[in-house]
């Protein structure tokens, strides 16, 4: 039978190797199942090889495709790169090779791929392991200059912007995605200054099919990371008990004649015991969130509604938000309605109109409440909402059997240079740090963090004068400047300097978050990176170079209060 194995090396010979996409690799697979070769069911590079040419082209219609993967799995198979050797090693030694590739396969695990020892670990366990330091201590801030060059400070805003604009995304696809965009950012600099030529991965076709995301500006292609699950801190609690029990009310059968011509119909009224979907409540750091949905035809229906939902748990009433928001289809042309009430919780009722855009969620009234316990929750509060939204609406959905597509999945941000590096070297190219999953080269979250934490040093005591008189070179573990530090001391002070920087950048994106859309957060991003990047020399000489960073500079771009 076909391992897991067979499958991820065919798919990765046909989508790397030969650029074939994913969905059309998947379907000449399923074709060479169907026809006659040996041991068919396993469908492997080597049962692939050792097939006549023309059982292979029965399966790949097209000769010169046939004749292309016939060569390639042959190729593949006389570098040994694959299972079926022509001798067979004995047995002790083949079980100690397959233990050994079982640990050094960065198919192994797809939470965390390229890392051994993870297979235990559950998804908050290795989001754990991800942690990054964040000091806020403003003073500290404010009088700390760190030496750095470029790269990694554009991956420090990328992974601190993400918690505000995609919250739903956890730290190791954070992590993922922002070494994405600082590789695409990277692959254009060396190309404008003529440092690397050719056409980039993504110009010549790779990631073509895969879906994108927008981070500071640029497009990044992403592999989506089916059926994984993360929730943060947060505890989910018991289902509502106090909700209606009443069953759906049946549909009505569809009109004879077109809707179009028939009379504008008067708003219905709300029913008298409506029937809400309610989603577990989840709490946080004292605050509680629930999220409940249920039917609405007219926008008239949506003050009854509520009524009646607090009328018949008056508990709501203690809440401190009830945000709502609606969205209605008019019957004859098909106009989608939409409107939303933040109830004090600022941003909460675009976020439900999101939501529900995003689900495909109309004829649908939805009510997000919170009991707020007395402590800021930051980016996190907007993931908790969305979360007990879409719980709300996708049991409505099912109940009501409409399909729906879920967003917010986890995604891995796509190493479309490491896949073409890889390619054009056979499969053994060079590695630019990411691991591979199913054929697909990623960026590793673990290598993004090992990237950060080593590169923010404290500047020289000469660089800092200019501002506070040498206060910048000053380190929170007070280690001697005179003394020759140990490698363990040099490390613990870049961490201390990493916190310090997220820090800054915390408390830049908290006096905007309330104020701005995720979209126009995004934008501004790169301009505040662009303000505050070090100063190297213009060209080549330049690139890779490192200068001096103020976090004071960060602070300075805060949201200045009206204090009129």
């Amino acid at each position: 039978m076909a391992t897991q194995q067979d499958l991820q090396e065919l798919l990765r010979l046909l989508t790397v190797s030969r650029k074939v996409p994913m969905i059309q690799a998947m379907g000449q697979i399923k074709s060479l199942q169907a026809v006659g070769l040996k041991r068919c069911a396993s469908h492997s590079i080597k049962d692939i090889a050792d097939a006549e040419p023309s059982v292979v082209q029965s399966a790949v219609k097209d000769e010169k495709q046939s004749k292309a993967l016939h060569s390639a799995c042959k190729a593949v198979l006389k570098r040994g790169s694959v299972g079926g050797n022509k001798r067979d090693a004995p047995s002790s030694t083949s079980e100690s090779s397959s233990s050994k590739r079982a640990k050094m396969s960065s198919d192994t695990n797809d939470l965390l791929p390229g890392l051994s020892q993870q297979e235990q670990l559950s998804p908050q366990e290795l989001e754990a392991s991800l942690a990054l330091p964040v000091n806020m201590d403003e003073q500290l801030i404010s009088r700390t200059i760190l030496q750095t060059n470029r790269a990694p400070l554009v991956l420090a805003f990328a992974v601190e912007l993400l918690r505000y604009t995609m919250p739903e995304q956890p730290p190791s696809s954070r992590l993922s995605l922002g070494q994405a965009v600082v590789s695409a950012n990277s692959r254009s600099k060396a190309i404008s200054l003529g440092i690397e030529k050719g056409v980039s991965a993504e110009d010549e076709g790779w990631g073509t099919g895969q879906p994108k995301v927008r981070i500071m500006g640029r497009d990044v292609a992403v592999l989506k990371r089916g059926g994984y699950e993360w929730k943060g801190e947060e505890e989910v609690g018991t289902e509502d008990t106090e909700r209606p029990t009443e069953e759906e009310p049946k549909p009505a059968e569809p009109p004879k004649t077109h809707p179009f011509f028939l009379p504008k119909p008067e708003p219905e009224p709300a029913p008298s015991s409506p029937v809400w979907s309610t989603s577990q409540p989840v709490s946080l750091k004292s605050s509680t969130f629930v999220g409940r949905a249920t039917t609405i035809t007219s926008p008239s229906q949506r003050q009854a509604l509520i009524s009646s939902l607090m009328t018949s748990i008056p508990h709501l009433t203690t809440a401190t938000h009830n945000a709502w928001a609606y969205r209605t289809t008019d019957s004859r042309t098909g106009y989608v309605t939409e409107k939303s009430e933040d109830d004090g919780e600022t941003g909460a009722g675009a976020l439900l109109l999101r939501t529900m855009r995003d689900l495909g969620a109309t004829d649908t009234l939805v009510v997000m409440t919170r009991w707020y316990g007395g402590i800021m929750l930051g980016p996190d509060r907007w993931r908790l909402m969305r979360n007990v939204v879409t719980s709300a609406l996708t049991e409505r959905l099912r109940k009501s059997g409409t399909e729906v597509t879920l967003g917010g999945e986890a995604v891995w941000g796509l190493d479309l240079e490491g896949m073409k590096g890889k390619a054009a070297s056979g499969g053994s190219g060079r590695q630019t740090g990411g691991s591979s999953v199913v054929g697909m080269q990623i960026h590793s979250p673990q290598g993004a963090r090992a990237y950060l934490l080593k590169s923010f040093a404290r500047a020289a005591p000469a660089e800092g004068k200019a501002s506070d008189g040498g206060e910048g070179a000053e380190s929170p573990s007070k280690a001697k400047k005179t003394a020759k530090r140990t490698v363990k001391e040099i490390d613990k002070e870049k961490e201390e300097n990493l916190g310090l920087l997220f820090g800054a950048l915390r408390l830049l994106f908290d006096s905007w978050a309330d104020h701005l859309i995720p979209a126009d957060l995004d934008r501004r991003a790169w301009s505040w990176y662009v303000a505050v990047r070090p100063e190297v020399d213009v060209g080549p000489s330049g690139w890779g170079a490192k200068g001096v960073l103020k976090l004071e500079d960060i602070l300075k771009l805060r949201r200045k209060e009206n204090t009129s």
